[in-house]
């Protein structure tokens, strides 16, 4: 048995106990939100973990080494957006989600358009988070697969069962004292392979990045970056595992830490990662580093040239934060299947659901269709056609479930065809004709559907 394999067992066996530990009442506000009574530092790693995971030390690492310094761009709208979305609405969204009993992220669609439009936020969250959730396991099959004995679909296999089983058995507290353990853990061995790298780095003769080193550039071009980037700077909103961390804080002052510690958390991490993929393209350039052709080894590649130790670290680190955004997400998945579809009382349900997500994600993940960061994007973009939706809950009155449900399948399929058939309407990114279809549904029906509303109450 090798190293990493040892390693990953004991992980998983402390990762068990934490959430046998934290098991609390079996309620639906206890099992899918801790009971909204989460610290303002566990919230904030929790939020942290799910959001940061393998597409940043697989994904972001590889893009940063193919594209240059536009992909630090690219994170960092990223996280300048949620910032301020959490800032300005993560108040509000907290304080309708307690007074009102909402547990599942679309229960507050529920709340203001009704039922249908709730089932449809849940179904298509499902269609648009199996891929990105398939991410998380692609990202440790590679590790793995490259670093071990263990082939890429028995490392899925091994992963898809911890998932599955942290989220069953701990529900939100279990994931979220897990997370909190694992995002420590990230960042503390992100800073030394940050450090191994620099170390490695000739600054006498750095080399010509040419226009890796500028945006816009022949790769950035300003339709690619806003096609990237534009669904990611909603992300806080439109993403239903995080949006429902929203839910979580014990209360006003922890919501505010955990806006605060994820800041910092996500500048540092972002600026370590980047930092990490340009340096090996200059090690590259410089004769010190091997050519990588598929951006998404280049990480296995790094891995294979550490010492050993540093190599088992950073490759645990990568599973654990692949692993913190996969069960988070299941768990919310799970809580949209429980409370909106099903309409549940308990979590029975919600629990099974768990165990078949779980298998419909791994099987999608083992088919390694696309690149990490495109399939991330792909889901995030799908996710758009929630956002006025969810814009119209604080700042306009019009339109009820007809008009939740025909926003959301209108800018579900816009974004399905666009994406399958790679067309592009009028030379926009896809991600923008998402957001003009989806906001134009929404205020053309809504207005009609609000004076057809008037005038049968008349």
């Amino acid at each position: 048995m090798n190293n990493i394999l040892i390693l990953i067992i004991i992980y998983a066996i402390i990762g068990t106990i934490v959430a046998l530990y934290s098991k609390g009442p079996n309620t639906q506000e206890s099992f899918f939100i801790g009971g909204r009574n989460i610290g303002g530092i566990v919230s904030a790693l929790t939020y942290a973990a799910t959001t940061y995971s393998a597409f940043m030390m697989v994904g972001l690492v590889g893009l940063s080494y193919a594209t240059g310094v536009g992909a630090l761009g690219f994170e960092l709208t990223y996280l300048v957006g949620t910032l301020f979305f959490l800032s300005y609405y993560g108040p509000k969204i907290w304080k309708i989600a307690r007074e009102k009993g909402i547990v599942s992220p679309s229960g507050l669609l529920e709340e203001r358009y009704g039922k249908k439009t709730s089932k449809i936020t849940a179904i298509i969250s499902l269609l648009a988070l199996i891929p990105y959730t398939s991410v998380q396991l692609t990202g440790i099959g590679l590790i793995l697969e490259t670093n071990s004995n263990l082939g890429f679909t028995t490392s899925i296999l091994i992963v898809g069962v911890i998932i599955a089983l942290w989220a069953f058995v701990g529900g939100l507290r279990g994931v979220a004292l897990t997370d909190s353990l694992q995002g420590a853990f990230m960042i503390v061995v992100s800073i030394f392979a940050l450090i191994w790298v620099a170390y490695r780095l000739e600054y006498t003769s750095l080399p010509s990045m040419g226009n890796m080193m500028y945006v816009p550039n022949a790769i950035w071009t300003p339709s690619f970056f806003i096609g990237l980037t534009l669904p990611w700077f909603f992300f806080a909103l439109t993403n239903p595992q995080v949006f429902q961390r929203l839910f979580i804080p014990k209360d006003l002052c922890a919501l505010r830490k955990m806006i605060i510690y994820f800041g910092f958390f996500g500048l540092v991490y972002t600026v370590i990662v980047t930092y990490i993929g340009i340096s090996l393209k200059i090690l590259t350039f410089q004769g010190l580093f091997p050519v990588v052709q598929y951006r998404d080894n280049l990480t296995p590649t790094l891995l294979s040239l550490m010492p050993e130790w540093l190599s088992l670290l950073l490759a645990l680190s990568i599973v654990a934060a692949a692993i913190t955004t996969a069960n988070s997400i299941v768990l919310t998945l799970s809580s949209m299947v429980s409370r909106d579809i099903l309409k549940e009382k308990g979590i029975f349900y919600g629990r099974i659901s768990i165990v078949i997500l779980t298998i419909f994600i791994g099987l999608f993940a083992v088919r390694k269709i696309s690149y990490i960061v495109e399939l991330s994007v792909l889901s995030s973009t799908i996710l758009l056609c929630t956002l006025p939706l969810i814009f119209g809950i604080f700042h306009y009155k019009i339109g009820k479930d007809f008009t939740g449900a025909i926003t959301l399948i209108g800018g579900f399929l816009i974004t399905i065809l666009l994406t399958i058939f790679k067309l592009s309407l009028f030379g926009l990114p896809t991600p923008v004709t998402t957001l003009i279809v989806c906001f134009t549904i929404f205020f053309v029906v809504g207005n009609i559907e609000s004076e057809y509303t008037d005038k049968q109450k008349t």
